[in-house]
């Protein structure tokens, strides 16, 4: 598929209709504060849903407790089995780039001033960790696990965002489209699955094109069930790299709310890293991992020796994976020190506890602030990269979008 400028207009005055009608059907009957307190106790499942559930909840619940029918199953398992072996640089990709890029686009960090408190990094952070973690649990999509409740209410945590901007006036539907679009929605799906990937292999990380596609595989199921359109959403990584270009061109540039999101993020991952001589690793890494343009956008802070400290980090993890090749006990041995360092990563974002999706009655006025207008940026062209093997996973090429 072609993601022209057209086709991107097109998504960007799209919603999630079910979504967005189920919302605006518990808001108009005031049922919206007892759902949100039956669906903390709905997190498995295969659960009966709560007696006294609103009937436009009922139905929404029922219609999507089920992934798509095309699903398949042996890539999702790839998926995991991927993540199980890159866990710990899926969440540093997650937290030092996935994150800082969704600040680079102005609409998109407006939008999250907008609906979220001064805490809202961490919030974020923690939310899309558990999310993560959720889907990659073998039991993700059969009774009792975690992950498709957890995609339900995600959903229509989404719808509400949506329902609150559009009737308070506060958001400038002519030059932004609808918030939370799914030119946004998508560009979330491939945010958190191409860039991710992109990250990976800018840190020297070796993935097999079997596991990235899987990987990216998973995160097109995720989006499905989150409301995308299947139809429009790039169906591969190709398709990915296409659309992911076309939302750049379209939509980074610079902001005071990008800027400001960004401080708060640095600051959370300053408090996770133990001591204060380290934290300027935080910046350093975010810099090699986006590049200095949005880097510099984002006001990220240079360190002369961090900034070049970073750079050897490929090499390192060269070194890592060398020895996790090793044979199968040191395998299982680094997988299982990847799963507690993210689980610690993860822990510490929580605060151990299990992060609920609650979808808001209201959005607080203190959170508004005046729409800005950025003006657009054409990435320079991608610099040559060098021939890899053939078992390794190669980004696809940056496309031109006419």
């Amino acid at each position: 598929m072609r993601y022209t400028d057209a086709v991107m207009d097109r998504l960007s005055l799209q919603g999630d209709p079910f979504a967005d009608e189920t919302v605006a059907t518990l808001l108009e009957r005031g049922e919206m504060a007892g759902f949100n307190g039956m669906m903390r106790w709905f997190q498995q499942s295969g659960q009966a849903l709560p007696e006294g559930l609103p009937p436009a909840a009922r139905d929404y619940l029922e219609a999507t407790a089920r992934p798509p029918k095309w699903v398949d199953w042996g890539t999702i398992e790839d998926a995991r089995l991927f993540f199980i072996d890159n866990n710990v640089h899926i969440s540093t990709a997650l937290a030092f780039a996935s994150m800082p890029l969704s600040y680079a686009i102005p609409r998109v960090a407006r939008l999250l001033t907008l609906t979220h408190s001064l805490e809202y990094p961490s919030r974020r952070m923690a939310e899309t960790g558990q999310f993560t973690v959720y889907l990659m649990q073998p039991d993700a999509f059969e009774a009792g696990g975690r992950f498709v409740p957890a995609a339900q209410k995600v959903r229509l945590l989404h719808a509400g965002i949506r329902h609150h901007l559009r009737a308070g006036d506060r958001w400038d539907e002519v030059a932004d489209g609808v918030p939370l679009s799914q030119e946004d929605m998508i560009g979330g799906q491939v945010t958190f699955s191409l860039a991710v990937l992109d990250a990976l292999d800018r840190l020297g990380v070796h993935m097999s094109t079997r596991g990235a596609e899987a990987y990216y595989y998973a995160w097109r199921v995720v989006g499905a069930m989150l409301g995308c359109d299947v139809d429009s959403a790039p169906a591969d990584l190709t398709e990915a790299r296409a659309y992911l270009d076309s939302y750049m061109v379209r939509g980074l540039g610079p902001s005071p709310e990008g800027v400001r999101l960004t401080q708060q993020l640095i600051a959370l991952y300053e408090e996770v890293v133990p001591g204060r001589l380290l934290d300027p690793v935080v910046a350093a890494t975010i810099r090699l991992l986006i590049g200095d343009t949005c880097a510099d956008w984002l006001e990220v802070p240079r360190s002369a020796p961090w900034d070049t400290i970073a750079k050897f980090a490929p090499a390192a993890l060269n070194a890592l994976e060398r020895l996790e090749d090793a044979g199968p006990w040191t395998e299982q041995i680094t997988d299982r020190i990847g799963a507690l360092v993210a689980r610690l990563e993860l822990t510490a974002l929580t605060h151990g506890r299990v992060m609920h999706y609650a979808i808001p009655e209201h959005l607080k006025s203190e959170y508004d602030v005046p729409p800005s207008k950025a003006a657009r940026w054409t990435p320079p062209a991608p610099s040559p990269t060098p021939a890899e093997p053939t078992d390794r996973y190669s980004p696809p090429p940056t496309v031109t979008v006419v």
